[in-house]
């Protein structure tokens, strides 16, 4: 059952997102020509004001030429500045009333400007990508752009029929007319604004694995050119599927699809049921495995589980690098508590200024938030020992899947399963900055089992 958080405009990015309603579901229809980077697009947004009146409110959409907005289908007043389309409808909605918003909007869509460069739409050589964390979703479409808001999409998108158009979901249709095609993809699950993941290209697919009955279905979409280092770099990702559907609970949406560009990436990029990754990231001798691991676990914690505002970003990062050190222990690979002490080290050798549960936005994607996330988590895993430590991964994911959680909420949560408080432990590691000793493991590694094997990925 989700548990949504209750939020006002965050404290990093107060310009992003408006708190005065939540949107529960966006229809969007983009026409997109990659040779001259032209977009023109649709919006239907089914809201729900909030607790009081809504005299006027505001969606977060880049620097696009606006042709229409409607309120329940009558003409607004709205202005459009600073990335910021400001509306008041004809007359104030009622508190709790549901109603809708049109948006048609065009041009030349671009990443939007922050501190880590820019973010979201980015043109490639031949083709696109939407890389939106954690403010970049307006680049492309108008949006209630705050994590905690989540909704359902159906997206359409018409391209040349050249390109493959890839986005998280299940494609509903694809049709074909005269030199385009329309993709049409559904993603019924609750998903925040900045997860709305898309690729256009020219790619081949394939099929990770064999699906197991009830199995998730995996592909990959790939540059022909890459295809047999692919095929040996996500060989494991099937295994990875299983031991985080035993350790986390179900897969949390109906399908998982991997991209890769023909272009570099800095670092791959979550989406929701859809991660992306850059050609520099497939080698053939499975060198970024366990970014296969991290992006594949972001599925639990960051999508399901979404933070319901960006000081909380520990509970993405650290749960997610955790899990790579929990598919490396598991795989034959170096033990949780080998990796634990190879980041500690690496730690203590760094500044000691970072407070992880609200690391201030300069430092949110810090290298050392992902490190001391994942050392929580395993100081954690310490305390309970195995037995508690899983039966509380679990419950954590299943409780808030499709929700918005808090580190406040988090911290509750694991002290259920503990045997005495937890209250120093989460004072050192979260609200503290200087770093506290190594943990040292109460249980033992994960239940002794054969490694995973090696398996191939087939053509689809």
């Amino acid at each position: 059952m989700a548990v949504q958080q209750t939020v006002g405009p965050d404290p990093y990015f107060p310009a992003n997102g408006d708190s005065r309603y939540r949107v529960h579901r966006y229809e969007l229809a983009v026409d997109y020509r990659p040779g001259p980077n032209r977009l023109a697009g649709t919006a239907r947004l089914n809201a729900i004001a909030g607790r009081a009146s809504v005299a006027e409110f505001q969606l977060n959409l880049a620097d696009f030429k606006i042709g229409r907005v409607r309120v329940d289908g009558r003409v607004p007043h709205y202005t459009h500045r600073g990335g910021r389309l400001r509306i008041r409808p004809a007359k104030p909605i009622r508190a709790g009333a549901a109603f809708t918003v049109e948006v048609h909007w065009s041009g030349n869509p671009k990443p939007v400007n922050s501190p880590w460069g820019g973010l979201g739409w980015e043109e490639l050589t031949d083709g696109a990508l939407v890389a939106s964390q954690p403010v970049g979703a307006p680049s492309w479409y108008p949006c209630n752009d705050r994590p905690a808001d989540k909704a359902s999409y159906q997206i359409s998108i018409t391209t040349p029929s050249a390109y493959q158009v890839v986005a998280g979901g299940r494609m509903l249709t694809r049709t074909a007319k005269a030199s385009t095609t329309t993709w049409v993809y559904e993603q019924a699950a609750p998903t925040s604004s900045y997860l709305v993941g898309l690729s256009i290209g020219k790619y081949q697919t394939v099929l990770l694995g064999d699906p197991r009955p009830g199995g998730v279905p995996q592909h990959g979409h790939i540059p022909a050119q890459l295809l047999a280092e692919f095929s040996r770099d996500f060989a494991r990702q099937p295994a990875m599927m299983e031991l985080f559907e035993e350790l986390f609970g179900p897969y949390p949406f109906g399908e998982y699809a991997v991209v890769v560009t023909e272009e570099e990436l800095d670092v791959p990029v979550e989406a929701q049921g859809l991660s992306l990754f850059g050609a520099n990231h497939v080698d053939g001798a499975r060198g970024s495995e366990r970014l296969v691991a991290h992006e594949l676990a972001h599925q639990w914690f960051g999508n399901s589980v979404s933070i319901a505002d960006w000081r909380h970003i520990w509970l993405n990062e650290g749960f997610a690098k955790y899990s790579e050190w929990l598919w490396s222990e598991r795989s034959g690979g170096r033990t949780a508590q080998q990796l634990a002490a190879a980041a500690h080290r690496k730690l203590s050798a760094l500044p000691q200024d970072l407070r992880l549960a609200d690391p201030g936005r300069k430092l949110m994607f810090d290298d050392r938030l992902y490190e001391r996330g994942g050392l929580t988590v395993h100081a954690v895993r310490c305390a309970l020992g195995d037995d508690a430590f899983f039966r509380m991964l679990r419950g954590w994911a299943t409780v808030h899947r499709g929700g918005a959680v808090t580190t406040t909420a988090f911290t509750a949560h694991a002290g259920r399963f503990a045997d005495g408080p937890l209250d120093g432990l989460f004072r050192a590691w979260l609200h503290e900055t200087a770093l506290p000793p190594l943990p040292s493991p109460s249980g033992g590694a994960l239940p002794a089992r054969p490694p995973y094997p090696p398996t191939n990925a087939g053509s689809a």
